[in-house]
């Protein structure tokens, strides 16, 4: 009965049992290092560039064209209006300033408004909601007519990438504009170049029938040296003295 009732008891440690207990947690926590936690990381959040991407991200950088964002950013404040504002100087202003997309979509729908690029109320502060806005702009620029070679991809922007080819696509759009004079382009034609333009003729079939009478001169000239008056191949040559 005793045996059953010091069974039933709680079990207290012994005070040299409680000092190994003590001197094994100590150790467990002094082996076990402490860490800070990490920092909250974003999504499109890239570290800097090393060795041969570091060479190759400075040769991209380079292309950009200073004198070519003044006249993008006029442009761009002309077609979409002063409301925009006007970038800080230099790439990574001009990334900012076109980073969320409202400003890339303002530009195309004030080209063609038939197919109008959805712009939200309050800009976008989430950044698939950022990429997905300037995807828009890149469809509605290639239905405007921009060939697919001129269209930049979304990360030469959204994280600046490539800003030279945001430029590129930014000039083609221009130039198509003015090329197409339909009365939606703003601004000093002079600040893009015309793109050539097809000059359809057509020929009835007499004029292609006498065409083909014609010796074309990638066949060679029918007129000049020929060899009339020679000796015939095989016959010897007649030296008169």
């Amino acid at each position: 009965m005793s045996l059953v009732k010091e069974l039933e008891e709680p079990f207290s440690p012994s005070p040299s049992l409680r000092w190994l207990q003590s001197i094994i947690g100590g150790e467990q926590r002094r082996a076990t290092p402490s860490f800070p936690p990490p920092p909250p990381t974003s999504m499109a959040n890239k570290g800097p560039s090393f060795g041969l991407s570091r060479d190759v991200q400075a040769k991209i950088e380079k292309k950009y064209d200073d004198e070519l964002e003044e006249r993008l950013v006029e442009w761009v404040v002309l077609q979409c209006g002063a409301d925009v504002g006007r970038p800080e100087r230099g790439r990574l202003g001009f990334q900012v300033w076109l980073k969320n997309g409202i400003i890339l979509g303002k530009l195309i729908n004030s080209l063609c408004a038939s197919k109008p690029v959805k712009i939200p109320d309050t800009p976008p502060s989430m950044v698939f909601k950022q990429m997905e806005q300037i995807a828009q702009f890149l469809k509605a620029a290639e239905d405007y007519g921009v060939v697919k070679t001129d269209i930049f991809q979304t990360v030469d922007l959204f994280e600046a990438k490539d800003m030279a080819a945001v430029q590129r696509t930014l000039m083609a759009l221009g130039s198509l504009a003015v090329t197409k004079n339909d009365g939606q382009y703003r601004g000093d034609p002079s600040w893009f170049m015309k793109k050539a333009q097809e000059n359809r003729r057509d020929f009835s079939d007499s004029q292609l029938k006498e065409g083909k009478n014609v010796i074309g001169l990638q066949m060679g000239s029918n007129q000049g040296a020929s060899q009339a008056g020679m000796t015939g191949y095989g016959r010897p040559r007649q030296i008169i003295s």
